[in-house]
């Protein structure tokens, strides 16, 4: 059974800086990335690394964050620099594998002072 399961969520004051992780379980997967979903707005995508470590950035999040992956661990990171209040969302992981795609529940990230 293919699981993803977020981590590192949190309240922290604008130009802070956070850490997420995803760690996935039951299957190989080739993209993992990351989309935020904030209250009143459709899901947004932050971004997605390859199995090679390809990443891809969405404008509003390029220069401040930045993902990896362990491919060995199959997990996926999101370092998060610079934190602005409009960051502020839940934020899900996803992972490509071979029939579908597949989605974790979600962690809350709270950009406030």
């Amino acid at each position: 059974q293919v699981r993803l399961v977020e981590s590192g969520g949190d309240l922290v004051q604008p130009g802070g800086s956070l850490r997420l992780s995803c760690a996935a379980s039951g299957s190989s997967f080739t993209t993992m990335g990351w989309y935020r979903q904030a209250p009143g707005k459709q899901r947004e995508f932050i971004s997605s690394i390859t199995s090679g470590g390809s990443p891809n950035y969405a404008d509003s999040v390029k220069g401040r964050f930045t993902i990896s992956r362990d491919n060995g661990k199959r997990m996926a990171y999101l370092q998060m620099n610079s934190l602005k209040p409009e960051d502020t969302a839940v934020y899900v992981c996803y992972a490509r594998g071979s029939m579908r795609d597949y989605w974790g529940q979600g962690t809350q990230v709270t950009v406030s002072s």
